[in-house]
């Protein structure tokens, strides 16, 4: 890498599809499969490049942050209400399992090549057909972009809580106009902010994981204490749609398609940065290793603590049919009798979702930017502002927080259970396709003799290719689960089904389309012995640097401010 700024970046093409810096000395039948075009950037003028304006700091704050967001602040409640506390953990359970399964996969395919402007859908092109990386390109702006419009909407839905007298469309205009405006600022704007509401995301949770186990001695102001007393009333597992057996299975499907919601598209966050990593080769495992324990602290402890703070049956949870909800945490501190805090933590809730928004749109507007850069979309939104902000694509991408305004002809949480669907779709399906990809990965290194024994492959999970394989398999049915509620006898839904399942129309027409048209003379899948596993290797291993001396105790600070 170079420069001292290079050092302290971070991607700034999170989901694109460009090939690396080095490509140019792919020989001239590049459109081979398997053989990256030419760098999208080069001959990119000023006016069409962005920025590097993220800090290390920035980076690493809003990845611990970004773990955590209204799926656990507010949409763990739904979870709660239709499964119970003791499905809603093991249904989080199962999924940060599974997780770890496309963490370890994806995580070390960008520890072995972390090229610059690398992700999930650059790795699909490489490493499966050029068809699977112009796909999962335009399944991540798409999906990002309508990330914009739930955010909002769980925004006003929490902001409800307190009876505003400001009319809802007021709060709607008012959130996008905010998340907009920030947006076509420099980045390093946004950094900073980010790393200021992130902070303030991780204080809070920790905070609160601190404050349940004072309520669960008795520490509150009744000095009773909870335990698992909501365990008990109303129960610690419910039914759901219909009585009986079913019907805790049908609690036991809801919570766990419904849960995959605060988990989105997190391990593809994680490969995004490898390309802008100090030393990616040593610190990709540490870090995949350190996502998975961050999932463990934060969501199965706060999944835990919920269950213990509220009961299942409490009417201020998110469910359809609501209006107004709150967060959990908020409804849980109101009966333990603590005043004004349950506002406070509310206030957080809404900042935290303003900030999820934020970045939705961020990253949206940037996975455009590379889609016109890499020629798979028009060139228009590869222009950039004098400050590095793709104006065009940001704009394309700030259309999809209209949505948001359905909620005024249908109720906030139904609104928000439909972009659940479509975003849940399109997780599921970018977790198949991030297994599929590592397994290809997998089998070819094993073809070409690139181990770990050999000095060549830096990291290699103990449980792969095993836990892609099981990942991919659950996500699948998960993903034909997704909408199962329609199935049910006596509760059809057009609407539900239509956005269950619509992500699964639209990528089978975005890989279709591009396969029998720009891909129709590539093969299904790069054969194993054509795949390209050594384009840009060069660049990576030079960038490598010895590992740096152990910070002293007093220096911990340099942490968080460098």
């Amino acid at each position: 890498m170079k420069g001292d700024d290079d050092q302290h970046a971070v991607a700034e093409l999170p989901f694109s599809s460009p090939s690396p810096p080095g490509s140019e000395k792919v020989r001239d039948d590049e459109e081979e499969l398997g053989k990256p075009a030419s760098s999208h950037g080069a001959g990119t003028s000023e006016e069409e490049s962005t920025r590097r304006g993220l800090k290390s700091r920035h980076a690493q704050m809003i990845a611990l942050g970004g773990s955590i967001g209204t799926g656990l602040f507010v949409g763990s409640g739904q979870g709660l209400k239709m499964g119970g506390p003791v499905f809603l953990l093991v249904c989080y359970t199962i999924i940060t399992l599974l997780l770890y399964g496309v963490a370890t996969g994806v995580g070390e395919i960008s520890a072995y090549l972390p090229v610059r402007g690398s992700g999930v859908a650059y790795y699909g092109h490489r490493f499966v057909s050029r068809s699977l990386g112009f796909t999962l390109g335009w399944l991540y702006w798409y999906i990002f972009s309508l990330g914009i419009a739930g955010e909002i909407t769980i925004t006003t839905i929490v902001i409800q809580y307190w009876e505003s007298p400001v009319p809802t469309a007021a709060w709607y205009t008012i959130i996008a106009v905010v998340i907009i405006a920030c947006n076509f600022f420099p980045v390093s704007v946004y950094g900073e902010t980010e790393f200021w509401f992130a902070s303030t995301k991780v204080i809070a949770i920790v905070g609160l994981l601190m404050l349940t186990i004072v309520l669960f001695f008795g520490g509150g102001p009744s000095h009773e204490p909870l335990y698992f007393t909501n365990w008990s009333r109303p129960g610690p597992i419910n039914t759901y749609l219909l009585q009986g057996g079913v019907g805790y299975l049908c609690a036991f499907v809801g919570t766990l398609t419904f849960s995959v919601y605060a988990f989105i598209f997190a391990p593809e966050m994680l490969v995004a940065t490898a390309g802008e990593m100090q030393s990616p080769r040593r610190n990709m495992p540490l870090a995949t290793k350190r996502y998975f324990w961050r999932l463990v602290v934060f969501y199965l402890l706060g999944v835990l603590a919920i269950g213990i703070l509220v009961r299942s049956d409490n009417p201020g949870l998110l469910s359809p049919g609501n209006t107004a909800a709150a967060s959990p945490w908020a409804l849980g501190i109101k009966a333990a009798g603590i005043p004004v805090l349950d506002s406070i933590i509310n206030a957080v809730i809404v900042l935290s979702a303003w900030s999820t928004g934020n970045s939705f749109l961020y990253i949206s507007s940037r996975a455009l930017y590379s889609l016109a850069l890499s020629g798979n979309a028009p060139r228009i939104f590869a222009r950039c502002t004098k400050h590095g902000i793709p104006h065009y694509a940001t704009a394309l991408s700030a259309c999809f927080a209209a949505l948001a305004y359905m909620n005024l002809g249908s109720t906030g949480s139904v609104v928000f259970n439909w972009l659940v669907n479509i975003v849940n779709t399109g997780a599921f399906q970018s977790w198949i396709c991030c297994c599929f990809i590592y397994i290809r990965f997998y089998k070819a290194t094993a073809f070409q003799n690139v181990t770990v024994a050999n000095g060549q492959l830096p990291y290699r999970s103990r449980f792969q290719p095993y836990a892609a394989w099981i990942s991919g398999i659950i996500f699948f049915v998960l993903l034909l689960l997704n909408g199962f509620k329609v199935f049910v006898k006596g509760h059809w839904d057009t609407a539900t089904f239509i956005t269950s399942y619509i992500g699964i129309v639209i990528f089978a027409v975005l890989y279709l389309g591009h396969k029998f048209t720009i891909g129709r003379n590539d093969p299904w899948m790069a054969p194993l012995h054509a795949m390209d596993l050594y384009t840009g290797i060069e660049e990576v291993l030079a960038a490598e640097r010895p590992p740096p001396p152990p910070i002293k105790w007093y220096q911990v600070w340099r942490i968080m401010f460098e």
